[in-house]
């Protein structure tokens, strides 16, 4: 049995006025996003930000760009939209490699335009609080930020006192004593072994970052994976939130 809804709360006091919900790597699932979204949307929120990886291993990424853009979602270009852009996977696994050539020959043009026209990184305010966001790190778009390496010189790279990160897959917020790093876990495959979409929501009014956990049909998913032709591993990993 996974823990509540809620996995945990980060308070900092001292900021007014704002709840922006912080969602990542929704990785063409279009099912958990719909759901995601909707859930966040219920809690009342200002604004949405998606730090990267729109596409890539699931077979919906022009429906799950439709309905980003349908709900102003503000996003970053992950590793696997820059792939799915220019069609080089050589440092992805094959699993990966599949998924994005894959996309490339099923999204639309429009879609490929909306891909291209995100930024890599983004600096923005919440209230008073300067932010930035970055798939990777903001010294490498594609490193993995963990939280044993989630420390202050990134905060300072980054010019920011909450930093949000994607890539990982993994939820977690880290407090410095120059500000927060948090990556609000992956809607569309989580891998912290909770099968469940993740996703954030900052409130600069109470001061709160909190982590959810929602569940969403994820049969339905692997039946999608199936008739696409996609690698059955990928279905198969999402009952195990790997």
């Amino acid at each position: 049995m996974h823990p509540s809804t809620v996995t945990y709360i980060y308070q900092f006091q001292g900021f007014i006025g704002v709840r922006v919900g912080f969602i990542s790597d929704v990785h063409a699932n279009v099912t958990a996003l719909q759901t995601v979204l909707d859930d966040i949307e219920a809690k009342g929120v200002d604004a949405i930000y998606n730090s990267g990886d729109l596409v890539g291993y699931y077979p919906f990424p022009n429906e799950t760009i439709e309905l980003l853009r349908a709900r102003n979602v503000c996003s970053i270009q992950g590793n696997h939209d820059r792939s799915v852009l220019d069609s080089r996977t050589e440092r992805m696994n094959p699993w990966a490699s599949s998924a994005v050539r894959w996309t490339a020959a099923h999204i639309s043009d429009d879609a490929v335009r909306y891909l291209a026209s995100l930024p890599s990184s983004l600096n923005f305010q919440i209230g008073k609080v300067r932010c930035s966001m970055h798939h990777g790190s903001p010294q490498d778009p594609d490193e993995y930020v963990h939280p044993e390496r989630a420390d202050q010189q990134l905060l300072e790279l980054s010019n920011s006192w909450l930093l949000v990160l994607g890539h990982t897959h993994v939820p977690f917020a880290k407090v410095t004593e120059k500000g927060v790093i948090m990556n609000p876990g992956s809607v569309g495959q989580p891998r912290d072994g909770d099968p469940r979409s993740s996703y954030a929501i900052f409130d600069s009014d109470s001061g709160d970052i909190e982590h959810f956990r929602i569940a969403y049909d994820i049969a339905a998913v692997q039946e999608a994976v199936r008739k696409a032709g996609l690698p059955s591993s990928l279905g198969e990993r999402l009952a195990q939130g790997w």
